[in-house]
This record gives structure tokens, C-alpha cells and sequence, in this order.
């Protein structure tokens, strides 16, 4: 992966490490979701692997064979991305669900999955789920509903929270009175889990969707005109592998403002974690990613062999016998006009 792709078809997809996700009060931080993991098996091969992205949806379509002589009974694994409580950004996530918050879905031979959610919340590396539960407080630490149930609390509840690592006061002023208010700050682990049987010698297809955590901030943080802009924009090229038509594109659209250089885009991150479910014997038979942008008018960057435009938003990368590339997760950089 790592030759630039797409550049020219004004917009490009990209594979990267995030951004500084605390460059503005406006930015909202996204999670990086990754893919089905299991139990190490070597008799399961991943035929086909077809990941759909947009800023809508996340879709994984997987054909999985078993070449053995016998059924595999698996325990199949989605872990979530950690949802960590913040007093310094806000972290998107799609839904207000506190079982579901990425609206997670799955079927196993085109029949729906029951899966069981594991939610776990740990505090200064220590699992404190039941001390949450045991209060009444969602483990979701981003959701309005767990901001309430903290503050609703006794003052000596809240001090052995405080004391635990779990929330985080902080002093503000509201009509001329100081108030404190007790953030969540603690971290939330889960994963969803089923059992599976992979019958001996066939083939079966999985799929799971979801809404992706799509990340953003006002502007264009990488084309800053501070002391460490031409750093970021440095980053930004070997990390995003972003080419000069965007660069100048962007470039071409600023306004400048006294010392100060605007550009009508929105900054949007999607993140998906493929290097942690390589769990399955050799390598991806066939290997297919498309990406839609959403909008025509939209600019997107990737690093990526052999990528084509199959679409006015569309983009695709096919391999044979593919491994998620070593250090890379995909990170796409989506900028989107702003509205007038």
C-alpha cells in the first residue's frame, strides 16, 4: 500500500494516523472500528473480504471456507473501540443506543446474529464496571444520560468517584455563581461476541454493518498558518499519502483575513482498524475495498494500489491473496465544502 492513488479525480482516498484531535473547541474526535475477529484458527480461510465505506455506513461482507474435516465451532468477536470520557474534546460516536452506539448488525449465512455485548469501564487501568452499575450510571461516559446521573449523585458518592479516577470536577461560572460539575472520565471497553459453526469443507459468507465515528473539525487543520504548519502539512503528505492537486485545490479556494488564510472545507476523519483480526490460516483470497466520498463536491485521499474510480463517489482497490498492510490501519480524510 503506500503508492498514491487517486489523486486526480479531485479527491482521494487515504490510510493514516490521525490527526491532533485537540486543535479546536469544534473538533470532534472519531474511533477507529475494526473488523471480526476469532479464536485462532487454522483450518478457517478467509476466501473474500469486501469492505464498504462511506460516511454513512461501514459494510463487511467475508466468505469464509473451512478445510477441514470436521465443523468448527467458533467463538466470533467484534470489539468496539474504546469510548474514553473527556473534559478537552467531544468523541463521536453515532447513536445515543448505550447498548448499541454504533448500530452494529450481523447475519451468518444471511440470517440475523444474536450477539452478547461485554462492557467493561476501567478507571486508572482498573475494571470499575460494577461500581458504575451499582449507582445507576450508564457506562457510555459521552452520553447526556451518564453527565445527569453523575451530578444527580450525593456528595459522598461523588467524592469516592472523584477518588477512584472515575470523574473529574471542574468549576465553572453560571450566573455569577461557581458551579462544579463531576465529568465521566473513565474508559469503556466492550465487545460484542457469538458463537459460530463453520461446516467441514463449505463455505459461508458473514456479514456485519454499522455507522461509522466520523471525526471532524472546522477548516483545514493541516494547511494552518502557525509555527508547526509546515510540519503537519509534511505529516499530513507521508501519513495521508495527500497529493499536490489537493494541496492546490485547497490552496486555490482560501480567503485570506488579515494574517489569517480560511478555506470553505470541513475536516472529516473515518478510521477502521484491520490489522488486529488476521486470526484465520494464510491471507485474504480476494480482497475488495470501495469507498464512497458522499458527495461529488467532496475531496477524499488514500494510499492504495491500483485504485480505481468506479463512480462519481466511488473509488475501489482489489488484491489477491491481500494482509492488511504491517503499521498501517485505513484512515480516510474526507473535506467537505461548507455551506455558504
Amino acid at each position: 500500500m503506500g503508492a498514491r492513488a487517486g489523486q486526480a479525480l479531485a479527491g482521494a482516498l487515504l490510510f493514516a494516523l490521525p490527526l491532533d484531535i485537540a486543535l479546536a473547541n469544534d473538533t470532534m474526535a472519531q474511533l477507529g472500528t475494526q473488523g471480526l475477529t476469532f479464536v485462532r484458527s487454522d483450518r478457517i480461510e478467509m476466501r473474500s473480504e469486501d469492505l464498504f465505506v462511506s460516511p454513512d455506513e461501514i459494510r463487511i461482507t467475508y466468505q469464509f471456507h473451512n478445510n477441514g474435516p470436521d465443523d468448527e465451532d467458533v467463538l466470533v468477536a467484534f470489539p468496539m473501540p474504546d469510548i474514553e470520557g473527556s473534559m478537552d474534546f467531544m468523541t463521536s460516536v453515532p447513536t445515543d443506543d448505550p447498548q448499541n452506539l454504533f448500530g452494529f448488525t450481523t447475519t451468518f449465512e444471511g440470517k440475523p446474529v444474536s450477539a452478547t455485548l461485554h462492557p467493561y469501564a476501567f478507571a486508572a487501568g482498573i475494571e470499575r464496571t460494577q461500581v458504575l452499575l451499582d449507582h445507576k450510571i450508564p457506562l457510555a461516559p459521552h452520553l447526556a444520560a451518564t453527565h445527569d446521573a453523575v451530578q444527580a449523585l450525593d456528595e459522598p458518592t461523588k467524592r469516592t468517584l472523584r477518588g477512584l479516577g472515575l470523574v473529574m470536577p471542574t468549576e465553572y461560572e453560571e450566573n455569577g455563581k461557581t458551579r462544579i460539575d463531576d465529568i465521566p472520565i473513565w474508559l469503556l471497553r466492550s465487545t460484542y461476541s457469538w458463537h459460530a459453526t463453520f461446516p467441514a469443507g463449505k463455505t459461508v459468507t458473514v456479514e456485519h454493518r454499522y455507522k461509522p465515528s466520523l471525526g471532524a473539525t472546522a477548516g483545514v487543520s493541516f494547511l494552518n498558518e502557525t509555527e508547526d504548519g509546515p510540519a503537519r502539512l509534511a505529516a499530513t503528505r507521508q501519513k495521508y499519502c495527500l497529493g499536490d492537486d489537493i494541496v492546490t485545490r485547497l490552496k486555490a479556494s482560501g480567503v485570506k483575513d488579515g494574517v489569517w488564510t480560511s478555506y470553505p472545507y470541513v475536516e472529516n476523519w473515518i478510521s477502521y482498524i484491520w490489522s488486529t483480526g488476521a486470526n484465520w490460516a494464510g491471507t485474504v483470497g480476494h480482497f475488495t475495498l470501495t469507498v464512497d466520498k458522499g458527495n461529488p463536491k467532496n475531496l477524499v485521499s488514500f494510499c492504495g494500489e491500483n485504485v480505481r474510480k468506479i463512480g462519481p463517489t466511488l473509488f475501489r482497490m482489489e488484491a489477491e491473496n491481500w494482509s492488511p498492510p504491517w503499521g498501517r490501519e485505513l484512515e480516510i480524510l474526507l473535506l467537505v465544502p461548507q455551506t455558504p
